[in-house]
């Protein structure tokens, strides 16, 4: 093929509009990701960008917003039991899930403020 993928550039999450501080200490000061200055010409139109590793988080601002309540990203861990007990200790809601323990993936999911799923894992083993 004439083309390559290199991967995952952005995942896109969205939220109501008047969402970016929410985000901000959701994202900045509960996850520990960094903010991301927008670019000028997409500053207008509302939203916040985070870095989370090698990734980048766009939350972008919705009219009609409704949560993914089901679609997700999933974000890889070191250390997924002490982001847990971080979680925890901000009174963020832990929903545990074994399905892939046999697999040797240990995770969980949390909802983001504005009811977004997210999943957090960590690969117990090599496989």
């Amino acid at each position: 093929m004439p083309y390559h993928y290199f991967g995952l550039d952005h995942v896109q999450l969205a939220a109501p509009e008047g969402g970016e501080d929410q985000a901000r200490h959701f994202f900045h000061t509960v996850l520990g990701w960094t903010e991301v200055p927008k670019p000028e010409p997409l500053q207008k139109r509302g939203g916040v960008w985070f870095q989370c590793g090698a990734h980048q988080v766009h939350i972008g601002i919705q009219q009609s917003f409704v949560p993914a309540t089901k679609a997700h990203p999933a974000f890889h861990v070191q250390n997924l039991a002490q982001l847990r007990s971080h979680l925890l200790q901000h009174h963020i809601p832990i929903i545990d899930d074994e399905a892939r323990a046999d697999e040797g993936v240990i995770r969980f999911y949390v909802n983001d403020p504005f009811g977004n799923r997210l999943e957090f894992l960590e690969w117990t083993t090599v496989g």
